[in-house]
């Protein structure tokens, strides 16, 4: 009888056995995957299958031989072992459990990690290769540079605007006079014209040239109102001063620039906002100092090398200037140099010795450069009216010219002298100066010029 009770007794022990077991499955399931609530309900079943065998197969003390109390102590010895027996086999169970889990998570990290390494190592491949620039920011490069030249060819069309506004008072204030003043075209008509162009610099022989070709144009097109000659004489007066489209090639080749003109016609400063102009345009610059004769020459140029960043090759005062020629050659074959601008001498005592001179650095250059372009670019006070062309009929006998540079036509009311110079000499004006800053001398544009001139 006995033994059933305690046969009862160690089945209730079971059942409350098992229910703490369940309660502790249950919370387990909550934090573990379903794959590992699958491997727990499995491991746990062969857990309670064991301990179901052990029950059954395990032999029971025989309490005849004990006391009560020995029976009570063996029971609870053993459902002691059983208990911790379970225990154990439970956390064994949750930690196979966690290092599984732990194992899938490590595994998935380290794909993860492995595929971000090798995007980030192609990022880095791509931002270390010095060629490679965003196409948003190329974009904005382009269009900035874009907005910037454009900025600045409207600033400079304002200064030429308000530059040539005595010659515009001058030359365009006479024109409108006459064509205000007469209602039909007649002889007196082209008279009064004719003079108010002699008075603004154009010159005789370029005013009796524009009076002709307007006579007939007039004639073609059939006009008999004054107000109609206007929009003629605009485009007559455009037509001398077009300059070819290679005028400016030199730019792109190996040159030699030779700046000539007498003292006084802003060479020096030509020089200086050439070399600026040059270099902002990605172009290699060394200046010449063959400028000797003057003492403060070198010194000048200098300042300008110096606000351009460019070299300067230079000897001392009163020294030969081929022989700075010849130095400046060698250094600008040496370094690859674009262009080599060479300053030279604005007073010389008579015709001969400036075109001695000249003659030997011409030969200087042949010998030493042979496949470098010569340009020769004439500098001209526009303030002085009618004796800058005379100037540059002495210098064309001299030098074989091939662009005349306009300087000062900010502060004269002789700038119809441009037109005079390209009518008579065949000379075309290449640069022309409204300032001194050193972005104030730019390439001549004909159309730019007539339109600042009539204010259109």
């Amino acid at each position: 009888m006995f033994k059933w009770l305690k046969k009862n007794k160690n089945k209730e022990k079971d059942i409350e056995k098992t229910e703490v077991l369940d309660e502790l499955v249950e919370a387990q399931k909550l934090d573990d995957t379903d794959q590992t609530e699958t491997l727990n309900e499995m491991s746990f079943l062969e857990g309670i299958s064991e301990l179901d065998a052990s029950y059954d197969f395990k032999p029971l003390i025989d309490l005849d031989d004990s006391s009560d109390m020995d029976a009570s102590s063996d029971l609870d010895t053993l459902n002691d072992l059983d208990d911790s027996s379970d225990l154990d086999a439970l956390n064994d169970l949750d930690d196979s459990s966690d290092l599984d889990t732990s194992s899938d998570v490590d595994d998935k990290s380290d794909i993860e990690d492995s595929y971000e390494n090798k995007e980030l190592a192609k990022l880095y491949e791509v931002l270390e290769d010095e060629s490679y620039e965003p196409i948003e920011s190329m974009e904005q490069e382009v269009l900035g540079e874009t907005n910037s030249q454009d900025e600045k060819s409207k600033n400079f069309f304002s200064k030429l605007v308000e530059g040539l506004s005595k010659t515009r008072a001058n030359l365009i204030g006479g024109v409108e006079d006459v064509l205000n003043s007469f209602k039909s075209i007649d002889e007196e008509f082209y008279e009064e014209l004719e003079e108010a162009l002699i008075m603004a610099d154009l010159g005789v022989n370029t005013t009796l040239k524009v009076i002709e070709d307007l006579k007939v144009k007039v004639k073609e097109n059939k006009l008999t109102s004054s107000e109609e000659v206007r929009q003629l004489l605009k485009d007559e007066l455009k037509s001398l001063m077009f300059v070819t489209e290679d005028a400016y090639d030199f730019v792109d080749k190996k040159t030699v620039l030779l700046i000539i003109g007498v003292n006084g016609v802003g060479k020096t400063t030509t020089i200086g906002k050439l070399s600026n102009q040059y270099k902002q345009a990605g172009k290699s610059v060394v200046l010449a100092a063959a400028d000797t004769f003057r003492a403060a020459a070198i010194d000048q140029l200098k300042e300008w090398a110096i606000r351009a960043d460019v070299p300067l090759i230079s000897q001392g005062e009163n020294a030969d200037p081929s022989a700075v020629i010849y130095d400046a050659i060698q250094s600008a074959k040496a370094k690859k140099t674009d262009i080599l601008i060479c300053d030279t001498a604005g007073r010389l005592h008579n015709k001969k010795n400036l075109m001695d001179e000249l003659n030997k650095i011409y030969r200087v250059i042949e010998r030493e450069y042979a496949d470098a372009h010569k340009e020769v670019l004439l500098v001209l006070d526009s303030t002085t009216g009618q004796n800058a062309v005379q100037q540059a009929k002495v210098f064309q006998e001299a030098a074989n010219i091939t662009g005349v540079v306009l300087t000062k036509l900010d502060g004269t009311a002789k700038g119809g002298i441009a037109i005079a110079i390209q009518s008579e000499l065949k000379l075309p004006v290449k640069y022309i100066g409204v300032g001194e800053g050193i972005d104030d001398l730019r390439p001549f544009d004909s159309n730019d010029f007539i339109d600042a001139l009539f204010n259109d």
